[in-house]
């Protein structure tokens, strides 16, 4: 598992949303903004086949109307763990 921890902006947006590109993959729980802007999500491999995908994250203003955009792109390769016999 990994734990996803985002800081908060510097600037008049705010975290909104993650989401992965391959939940077969990677998927992504737990997903909480704090009061302070800190987003936090956990990922873990959800299958045990191999391959890749992409979280992201989206942030937007709280003020203006319109679909938040993604601000951060995590690779994930998830590796086949070799089996025994």
């Amino acid at each position: 598992m990994i734990s996803l921890v985002l800081k908060p902006r510097t600037d008049d947006k705010r975290w909104t949303a993650a989401r992965s590109s391959a939940p077969v993959l990677v998927l992504l729980s737990g997903w909480r903004v704090d009061a302070d802007g800190t987003a936090h999500a956990s990922l873990r491999c959800a299958g045990t086949r191999g391959g890749s995908a992409k979280v992201t994250a989206s942030a937007k203003a709280p003020d203006v109307a319109g679909a938040a955009r993604v601000a951060f792109t995590l690779d994930v390769d998830v590796v086949r763990y070799p089996q025994e016999g």
